[in-house]
């Protein structure tokens, strides 16, 4: 029996969700699909610099779920860009979180009434 997907912790929805090469009409482009949580996963491990253990936990998975994802990820990148191919993000399975504020905590960073 297989065990169930956990789904995954995304804290950053992308505004712009779909990329293509200019000077090609859409409709002669192939299309590849980057799922929103592999979209996350390259975001935290590239563009955050963060050790793949941490970017795992973020998302609510194991190291090495994390590694496949970031290399599924990478490997759709390059295909579009070294094939001209046009980069649609959407689907996967996730959940989108809040970020967690820092340094607030119950008061939220007010002095307290009680002395």
């Amino acid at each position: 029996m297989v065990r169930p997907r956990l789904c995954r912790r995304v804290r950053f929805n992308p505004d712009v969700t779909y990329f293509k090469p200019r000077g090609i009409p859409l409709t002669e482009l192939e299309e590849t699909i980057l799922n929103v949580d592999e979209f996350e996963a390259v975001r935290l491990k590239d563009l955050e610099g963060l050790e793949q253990e941490e970017c795992a936990k973020k998302m609510n998975i194991s190291q090495p779920t994390f590694h496949r994802m970031v290399i599924s990820a990478r490997k759709k990148i390059a295909d579009a860009i070294v094939n001209g191919k046009a980069i649609r993000i959407e689907g996967g399975n996730f959940n989108m979180v809040k970020p967690q504020r820092r340094g607030l905590g119950l008061w939220r960073g007010r002095r307290s009434a009680i002395k």
